[in-house]
């Protein structure tokens, strides 16, 4: 995340996921990437760039990764350290201080939206992750990613300074950063509405799970 998330942000962030319609986007996002987990079984560390206030990366660690979080903001950095349970670091997501393959996987959840150079970063994430990137981003083409850019428009959010993607621009920036070295899947999720099912390859699901799975040989 940016720098200019304050403590008014940070504090809000973590109370929308109690409400009913937090609570229910957390478990359907959180379905998501632990699907997209499976894909790297035997992994033991990840560095979740973008931590925010540390909210994924609790959960992370409770999927049994050893897991880091790094941000810029001090403020959303703040949060995490009143929660605890995550080992956390200050820095940009374009410079990470980490050596290459420092880490089994690198994660990106809600995050590559507010990044201003999302190109640079998804190259040092995939340069400190030895298996490959986990990414969670709103989509642009959902009634949830509408919803979030109409709210921009009539009062200040975090959403004034976000860029959402669709799956075809997302798979495209993966691209463009792994070239042929790499697998990707994905899925999204049907939220808010209660489906018989929760996850679905529809790429105008409200939220996107996706991965990009180091080859072996490359």
């Amino acid at each position: 995340m940016t720098s200019g998330f304050g403590e008014r942000a940070a504090a809000h962030y973590e109370a929308w996921y109690e409400t009913v319609e937090g609570c229910r986007a957390g478990e359907l996002e959180k379905a998501v990437l632990g699907w997209l987990l499976q894909g790297f079984s035997g992994s033991g560390s990840v560095l979740e760039v973008g931590c925010g206030t540390g909210h994924f990366s609790r959960w992370l660690g409770d999927q049994g990764l050893a897991a880091v979080g790094l941000d810029l903001s001090a403020a959303m950095l703040a949060e995490a350290q009143a929660w605890g349970g995550v080992t956390l670091v200050q820095s940009d997501a374009r410079r990470l201080p980490f050596a290459d393959g420092a880490f089994d996987l690198t994660a990106l959840i809600t995050t590559l939206e507010f990044l201003e150079q999302p190109q640079e970063a998804l190259a040092e994430a995939l340069r400190v992750a030895r298996r490959g990137l986990i990414l969670g981003v709103l989509n642009r083409w959902s009634v949830l990613g509408l919803q979030r850019r109409l709210e921009g428009f009539f009062r200040p959010t975090v959403y004034n300074f976000a860029h959402f993607y669709g799956v075809g621009e997302l798979k495209r920036l993966l691209r463009s950063v792994a070239g042929g070295k790499a697998h990707i899947v994905w899925r999204t999720t049907l939220f808010p509405r209660r489906w018989p099912w929760s996850q679905v390859s529809l790429p105008w699901g409200g939220f996107i799970g996706m991965a990009l799975l180091l080859l072996e040989d490359s």
